[in-house]
C-alpha cells in the first residue's frame, strides 16, 4: 500500500512550485561533498505484475515544495493503485528543490521532481544525480508585472524592483536569462528577496514592479484578484529544461526496474489527467483536502499545469527528453558562469527509464 507523507514546515505561499540555485547550490555542493544535492502518445501501464507473494519495492519520492494540485499525476497514480500494481511501495515527501537535489545525490530519496536548471550546475559540481524524464516540457518560470505598469518586454525591466524568492534555482536562472536576452544584467535592476515566496503578493500590493513566478500559478491568482498580468517568458532566449524526474546515479544502478515502473505509472497518470483533468483534481483533493475549498482556482491551476507538460517546440510525447534543448541550455549556463566544471548532456540526462 502506498502512503503520502506530507511535510508542511514551509509556509503556504501565494505561489507554487516548482518549481532554485546559484549561490545556494554551491553551498549544497559542499554539503554533499562532505557527506558522500496538444496531447501526447498514451503511455502503456506496466505489463508485468509482480507475484502476489513478492514484497513491494519501497521508493521514497520527493515532490518538491509543498503538496498542491501541480503534483496531481503522483496523487492519481498512488490512489488508483498504479504504483502498487507495479510492485512499488511509494512514499511521497515534499522538499524544496535545493534540499531535494542534495538528498537525491545522497540516495536518501530515490527519485523526485527536480529542476533541470538545478541539475546542470549540480552535476558540474560533482553531485551524482541524473535527469530521467521530463515533467514540464515548457519551461514554467516567468516574470510577471501589472498591465499598465510600463513593462511589456524584458528591456522594460531596467531600473525596476523585481521580487524573487532568493538568488537560487529556477526563478533566479530564468531571470538572468531573460535580462541577458534584453542586454541587461541583475546590476541593471533592484532585486528584492522574499524567502516566504510572497513576491506575487508584494507585486499585488505595489511593493515591487515585477516578480518571478510560474506560468501555472501567479498569473492565475492575479487575474482572480482583478489584476491583469503581463507575462514575460524566456522561451525566445533559450529552451531551459523544466522540472522533471531526477534520481541519484547509484540509485539508478540499484533500483532501475522499480524506477522504470514508477516512471511508466506516473506518465500513465499524466496521460489520463490530460484527457480528463477532473481525475487529477479529485486525486488532489483526496491527498490535500484543504485545496478543495476553492475548486475553481485549483482547476485553473491544473489546466495551466497540463498545458506546460507538452514541449511545444518538439511536440514529443510526455516524458521525452529534449537533448537539443539541454545542450542549448548547457551552453547558455556556461556563458553565465554557472557551470564551473566541464559536463556533457550524456552526464546530465538518462533516458533508460522511459517506456
Amino acid at each position: 500500500m502506498s502512503r503520502a507523507a506530507r511535510s508542511l514546515e514551509e509556509p503556504q505561499p501565494v505561489s507554487r512550485n516548482p518549481v532554485r540555485l546559484a549561490g545556494a547550490a554551491l553551498a549544497l555542493v559542499l554539503a554533499i561533498t562532505a557527506t558522500a544535492c496538444g496531447g501526447s502518445t498514451p503511455t502503456a501501464a506496466p505489463t508485468t505484475a509482480p507475484a502476489t507473494d513478492a514484497p513491494a519495492t519501497p521508493l521514497t519520492v520527493g515532490l518538491g515544495y509543498i503538496p498542491n494540485v501541480q503534483f496531481a499525476q503522483f496523487y492519481l497514480a498512488d490512489q488508483a493503485g498504479y504504483y502498487a500494481d507495479a510492485g512499488l511501495d511509494v512514499t511521497l515527501q515534499n522538499k524544496i528543490d535545493p534540499d531535494l537535489i542534495t538528498l537525491l545525490g545522497q540516495g536518501a530519496v530515490d527519485i523526485g521532481s527536480g529542476d533541470g536548471t538545478s541539475v546542470i550546475p549540480a552535476v558540474s559540481q560533482g553531485i551524482p544525480v541524473v535527469y530521467t524524464s521530463t515533467i514540464y516540457g515548457t519551461f514554467p518560470a516567468v516574470v510577471i508585472a501589472k498591465a499598465g505598469s510600463g513593462i511589456a518586454t524584458a528591456a522594460d525591466l531596467r531600473g525596476k524592483r523585481i521580487g524573487i524568492p532568493g538568488r537560487y534555482g529556477t526563478n533566479w536562472i530564468m531571470l538572468q536569462a531573460l535580462l541577458k536576452e534584453a542586454g541587461l544584467t541583475v546590476d541593471d535592476v533592484t532585486i528584492a528577496e522574499f524567502p516566504d515566496f510572497s513576491q506575487a503578493a508584494a507585486l499585488q500590493q505595489g511593493q515591487v514592479d515585477a516578480a518571478t513566478g510560474f506560468a501555472n500559478n501567479e498569473p492565475i491568482q492575479l487575474r482572480n484578484a482583478g489584476i491583469e498580468p503581463v507575462v514575460l517568458t524566456v522561451d525566445d532566449a533559450v529552451p531551459l529544461p523544466g522540472p522533471g524526474l531526477v534520481t541519484g546515479t547509484k540509485t539508478l544502478e540499484s533500483k532501475a526496474a522499480a524506477l522504470k515502473a514508477f516512471t511508466a505509472a506516473t506518465l500513465r497518470a499524466m496521460d489520463e489527467i490530460t484527457a480528463d483533468p477532473q481525475k487529477g483534481l479529485d486525486a488532489t483533493f483526496t491527498a490535500v483536502p484543504d485545496l478543495a475549498k476553492d475548486p475553481a482556482l485549483q482547476r485553473q491551476i491544473l489546466d495551466a499545469t497540463i498545458a506546460t507538460w507538452t514541449n511545444k517546440r518538439t511536440g514529443a510525447a510526455l516524458g521525452s527528453i529534449d537533448r537539443d534543448g539541454w545542450q542549448q541550455s548547457l551552453d547558455f549556463m556556461k556563458g553565465m558562469g554557472l557551470v564551473p566544471n566541464p559536463v556533457t548532456v550524456d552526464q546530465l540526462v538518462n533516458e533508460s527509464l522511459l517506456p
